[in-house]
């Protein structure tokens, strides 16, 4: 270990590991994660050597448990993996905000929060600051908070306001990224911690009359679905590679990206909010109802809501994500107690980690299960169904308070004249955006992909990735 990092905190932080994950560090258990598609991170503090012998970080990744999916999930660490250096005074985990408040053409008022941890023996009196740059990098405004105790041992929520004025607002035709320098300083003035924050300013909101708006303009969402693999690339994807499918995909006049069917890449995240895409960020395929015999229903009653609590904490100050799924095809459906429990209470997490985005799920046959009766599909804040167009609008015809969005289409006109011509209907997402690995039945042996994209899973010239890592 480095002379620089003594007397520090030292975590190590996963952006993703398929799956059934375990980390040791030197020889201490300091974690499992059974979700291969979850971030996370952990302290590895107490067990590091300081004399400066060597430090054996030890990953174990189980995939045996088959099938566990019914695509290609990949295996091992596929996702970036980072040592973070902090001091006693820290922000815990994704606990950064920045949130945008009262927006108009002459000023935006925006609010920054964080949980500041004291792990040190002692209390530490500190203030949080907030130095606000714009899309060009000057800084536009810096928001300071009043000086608070941080105990010792505990977490202490610290919040700064301001505003800006005459803001330049993200949009899919500009979008504009911000950032905050969020800093923790003592008494002294000494900078005892500080993280950057990438935002974008902007209002989007979902109406029950007229779809979705952002920024005062009614957008009808012209989205796609997609899987994460990048064909050739497996799993492991450089950014490169989907950079190239969405501008390709954009290119077809798509505005809109529901990543199909869990947590994706904060980078791929990263990288809507550079190319000004919506998404539809969702987070989870089947709940308690098997879809295959290993799959995550195996895991869900007892990791479910950690895994969403982290991945709205990890992805909540993204602009590009502007709903939240909490479930495709969800197999429980059919016993509406169990379903609605479960709603409510993923519902309620990510209202309490994200206050500002509406929650939905992609609907399955929801006419068989009486979803609109019942009461299932009123516990959501956005009413999502896959396919069966005429179904949803009715649905909200019965019950013009409804807010309504296609979560996944079929590409045939008809499906989308019903969504174009319904003022209600928020957009749609077809199936899919890219030909990805698995669900190859409809093909056949040796087909490895399913080909139901837009576009295939065509690999990227080395021209190409050379121009864009540049």
């Amino acid at each position: 270990m480095p002379a620089s990092s003594a007397n520090k905190r030292i975590f190590v932080e996963f952006d993703g590991v398929m799956e059934r994950s375990g980390v040791w560090i030197n020889g201490h258990h300091v974690g499992h994660r059974p979700n291969g598609y979850a971030s996370f991170r952990y302290e590895i503090t107490p067990h590091l050597k300081t004399d400066g012998s060597e430090n054996i970080l030890a990953v174990r990744s189980d995939t045996s448990s088959q099938p566990a999916s019914r695509w290609y999930a990949g295996s091992g660490i596929y996702r970036h993996v980072r040592l973070i250096t902090l001091g006693d005074v820290h922000a815990d985990t994704w606990a950064t905000t920045v949130r945008v408040g009262r927006l108009d053409a002459a000023a935006a008022s925006l609010s920054i929060a964080s949980s500041i941890t004291n792990q040190g023996k002692a209390p530490v009196e500190g203030r949080l600051e907030a130095v606000i740059q714009g899309p060009d990098g000057r800084a536009l405004a810096t928001f300071t908070g009043a000086p608070i105790a941080l105990l010792a041992g505990r977490s202490t929520p610290l919040s700064i306001t301001g505003t800006l004025t005459k803001p330049r607002c993200w949009d899919i035709d500009d979008p504009a990224l911000h950032s905050a320098l969020v800093r923790v300083r003592g008494t002294d003035g000494a900078i005892l911690y500080e993280e950057r924050v990438s935002f974008g300013i902007r209002d989007a909101r979902f109406e029950a009359a007229s779809g979705f708006w952002l920024n005062g303009r009614n957008i009808k969402l012209k989205g796609v679905a997609i899987h994460a693999d990048g064909g050739p690339f497996g799993m492991a994807v450089p950014l490169a590679v989907y950079e190239r499918r969405l501008k390709g995909l954009q290119a077809l006049g798509v505005n809109a990206i529901r990543t199909a069917h869990h947590p994706f890449s904060p980078e791929f995240l990263d990288l809507c909010d550079r190319l000004g895409l919506i998404v539809m960020n969702e987070a989870f395929d089947m709940w308690t109802v098997a879809k295959n015999s290993q799959d995550y229903h195996l895991f869900f009653t007892d990791w479910s809501s950690i895994d969403a609590r982290d991945f709205v904490r990890r992805d909540r100050n993204h602009p590009s994500v502007v709903i939240w799924s909490i479930g495709n095809e969800i197999h429980d459906t059919p016993y509406p107690l169990v379903a609605q429990s479960v709603i409510k209470r993923l519902t309620s997490i990510f209202h309490q980690e994200d206050p500002t985005r509406p929650v939905t799920m992609a609907l399955f046959r929801p006419n068989t299960t009486h979803d609109y009766d019942n009461g299932t599909a009123d516990l959501l804040d956005v009413v999502g169904q896959n396919y069966r167009e005429t179904e949803l609008a009715k649905a909200h015809a019965d019950k013009p308070s409804r807010k309504i969005i296609g979560t996944e289409n079929s590409k045939n006109r008809a499906s989308w004249l019903v969504v174009r011509d319904d003022p209600a209907y928020a957009g749609m997402f077809l199936w899919t955006g890219v030909d990805y690995l698995g669900e190859a039945d409809r093909a056949g042996w040796p087909a490895i992909s399913n080909p139901a994209g837009l576009v295939d899973r065509v690999c990227p010239s080395s021209e190409h990735l050379a121009h864009v890592a540049s």
